[in-house]
């Protein structure tokens, strides 16, 4: 079994540019060439007069064999980069193999069809069955079904990695052995033989042969590293622990004294400072511009934690087969990124591989290539703001008394809502409470966000506020008063409404510390704004965008997957939802995932220490490009203040106001079980204006749960007061605490 010639240095480059160019040349085929096709019936009579199988066909064109019976069967259309690459093979076959003159009997191929899937198989590494003795998936999660539906518009990584022999087999695979024969199960279906003894040597094939890894996702950045996902029986395999012991997992790792370890340097083979954890990364030292590292990923050390990849109510992965453990993997991975650790770690690193922080430019005194930094990307560490940084930063260290509590004169305290009210007389007459909540809150706030991307400039003596540039702005916003504001020419009661300037809901006392989009609302509102003093940046941009986009286009795709598409009315798109937790349960560890990634690389920008250091003594985070509490601070300002702003025009249109809200769910007193009965509505049954909208898209709003009045106002009874109940009204009770 080969592996495919190795290519270093220029050669690498060459290979990944001509892929770049052969890619956006199909694109362009594909879209002016839209009647090159011949019918479905040729396309299968073509096939068959040369002799070629689905598979054969599939593997030629990096896709599966399924997608090649749907376009002989009629059910789907090729698309770029294939369908350039299909119609040349197409065209190629009707010159060898011309169609017969059809006579009167003649009767139309039926499309082939079968019930079980063959891997695709490609020219270099063929495909390995496994023994009979395991069969491989049920019908409903059969290994290699993949994505069955497009729902994006935009390509995903899988068509550019297609077209990139040096990652023929997928970005990871899930090492599994089974009677002393070691299996990797590749995205799609593809099984390979992996003659490996040890961990030095399953490495160095990973490096050599496996044809494991990802394209860059930005020209300017670097290709991923190929991941290996190491079951427990592999783990025996290669003489590793099926669990960390206590102490071990303390630490983090294995200690230094295992045995494979040992290996790993007796072998030239390197780790980094983590050590061999539930993430390690082993390499050798690159060999011209080619990087060569091998990331393992181990479930059972808890890689995967629970709470981002798994139902916590439910798990799932412990008893995953390894085929669907690979598609679930390797499907966040082309949709998204290559996991690089947890969900949240991945989230912040898709931001550096969306917008890396330097690039090649040659020097024309000296015509060589030097490194140079990008406008667009965070690309030092500045030096941080009091205000801006938790308890246990090291510049607070002699500020205050070790257990002081910063009031919002000392403290940016941006988050998200915690708010809840007692019901009225007239709200608790109304049965139901119905409490919805927005698709992808964090990264839809993100959305077209104008964040600092250099130092901070402190301004002092009053500086004149302005809402194009970034910051943290020291003013009083006590004199806001909400009771006079008009929405339509309707006056709202801004006592059923939280303020949308605290977490709280409270109305703001004095000075405090807000983010540039939170003092922009209240200009918005049409209140004078006198800022004491600011810490601004200059250099800014909407370095979030394509960070939103990519996990967007993931969450909208594979939400289609589970039959929730974006052109659904509300009600046909209440009813899928409904369905779609059922329809396939990888798909939905998935969506939940995709989210984990994008609330959780938002709290990665202030990550706080655990534990690591002493009080007030730097952690490792600190010295990230990417720890910027400032941006997530702009993020969960813009977040609380775009839902205020829907808050305050669905109680204009329709006197409708909330009475909890956590994060990013509104609990709703309702005439009715349904967000359609809660949820505001013009005469022409379109949503009103400005209000909520039910839908799939991130920032749209989907139905959480709902209960009665009767059943809150008895846990208000029990718990001898009002709290706040969103995340207790839920109709998945799996479902996460927010997004």
């Amino acid at each position: 079994m080969g592996g495919g010639s190795r290519v270093g240095g220029g050669g690498e480059v060459s290979v990944a540019a001509e892929g770049e160019l052969f890619g956006a040349v199909d694109a362009l085929l594909g879209r002016v060439d839209q009647g090159d096709l011949p019918s479905p019936v040729e396309r299968r009579r073509l096939r068959e007069a040369a002799g070629l199988t689905q598979g054969d066909v599939a593997g030629a064109l990096g896709t599966r064999r399924e997608t090649v019976a749907s376009w002989e069967g009629g059910k789907n259309e090729p698309r770029p980069p294939q369908r350039a690459a299909y119609a040349r093979l197409l065209e190629g076959l009707a010159v060898r193999f011309p169609a017969p003159e059809a006579g009167p009997d003649s009767e139309p191929d039926v499309p082939e069809t079968s019930t079980t899937a063959p891997a695709p198989v490609t020219p270099s590494v063929p495909a390995v069955a496994k023994p009979p003795a395991r069969p491989v998936a049920s019908s409903t999660t059969r290994p290699g079904s993949g994505l069955r539906r497009q729902a994006a518009k935009k390509a995903t990584a899988a068509a550019v990695a297609a077209v990139d022999p040096r990652f023929a087999n997928g970005p990871l695979a899930v090492v599994d052995c089974e009677d002393g024969q070691v299996s990797a199960y590749c995205v799609g279906g593809l099984v390979l033989d992996v003659p490996a003894k040890s961990l030095p040597a399953l490495v160095d094939w990973t490096i050599t042969e496996a044809r494991l890894g990802q394209p860059r996702l930005h020209r300017n950045g670097r290709d991923a590293d190929p991941v290996l996902v190491l079951t427990p029986t592999a783990l025996e395999r290669y003489g590793l622990p099926a669990a960390l012991s206590d102490e071990e997992r303390r630490a983090g790792r294995l200690a230094d004294s295992h045995k494979v370890v040992k290996q790993i340097k007796k072998a030239e083979l390197q780790l980094t400072q983590r050590g061999f954890g539930p993430w390690a990364r082993v390499f050798r030292d690159p060999e011209g511009s080619r990087r060569r590292c091998v990331q393992l990923c181990i479930p059972s050390w808890n890689a995967l934690d629970v709470r981002e990849w798994d139902s916590k109510d439910d798990p799932q992965l412990p008893t995953m087969h390894p085929a669907d453990l690979a598609r679930y993997l390797g499907t966040y991975a082309q949709l998204v990124m290559t996991p690089r650790g947890t969900a949240s770690t991945t989230g912040l690193e898709l931001m550096t591989a969306l917008r890396p922080p330097t690039r090649a430019e040659r020097n024309e005194a000296t015509g060589e290539f030097e490194r140079a930094f990008n406008a667009d990307a965070l690309t030092a560490v500045y030096e941080h703001v009091e205000c801006e940084v938790p308890d246990e930063h090291p510049l607070l260290k002699g500020r205050f008394e070790r257990h002081h509590l910063r009031t919002p004169d000392q403290m940016l305290m941006e988050e998200p809502y915690d708010w809840c009210r007692p019901l009225t007389d007239d709200e608790c007459m109304r049965p139901y409470l119905v409490v919805i909540d927005v698709n992808m809150a964090f990264a839809a706030a993100a959305n077209g966000l104008t964040v600092g991307l250099g130092g901070p400039t402190h301004l002092k003596n009053r500086p004149a506020f302005d809402p194009k540039v970034p910051g943290s702005w020291l003013v009083d916003l006590s004199h806001v008063d909400l009771s006079r504001v008009q929405v339509g020419g309707r006056t709202v009661d801004a006592g059923r409404l939280p303020s949308p300037f605290t977490p709280r809901g409270d109305r703001p006392t004095g000075p405090a510390w807000y983010a540039t989009p939170t003092v922009a609302y209240a200009v918005e509102l049409g209140f004078e704004v006198a800022p004491v003093e600011a810490y601004v940046r200059l250099q800014s941009g909407r370095y979030l965008d394509p960070w939103y986009q990519r996990l967007r286009d993931a969450y909208v795709t594979v939400m289609a997957e589970l039959g929730v598409t974006t052109s659904m009315t509300d009600a046909e798109f209440l009813e899928a939802m409904a369905r779609s937790t059922h329809v396939d349960p990888v798909m939905a560890l998935l969506v939940k995932a995709i989210k984990a990634t994008a609330k959780g690389g938002i709290g990665k920008l202030r990550q706080r220490s655990r534990g690591q250091v002493p009080y007030y003594e730097p952690w490792p985070a600190l010295a990230r490009e990417t720890w910027r509490p400032d941006i997530r601070a702009a993020v969960l300002a813009n977040v609380r203040v775009g839902m205020h702003r829907k808050l305050m025009k669905t109680a204009a249109a329709a006197d409708l106001y909330p009475v909890a809200i956590g994060t990013d769910a509104i609990a709703y007193p309702s005439n009715g079980p349904s967000p359609l009965d809660a949820l505001p509505y013009t005469p022409e049954g379109k949503p009103a204006a400005g209000t909520f909208r039910l839908g799939v898209s991130p920032g749209m709003v989907k139905h959480q749960g709902t209960q009665t009045v009767l059943w809150a106002e008895q846990q208000f009874e029990e718990a001898g007061g009002v709290f706040n109940l969103t995340n207790l009204i839920k109709n998945d009770p799996a479902a996460g605490e927010g997004e």
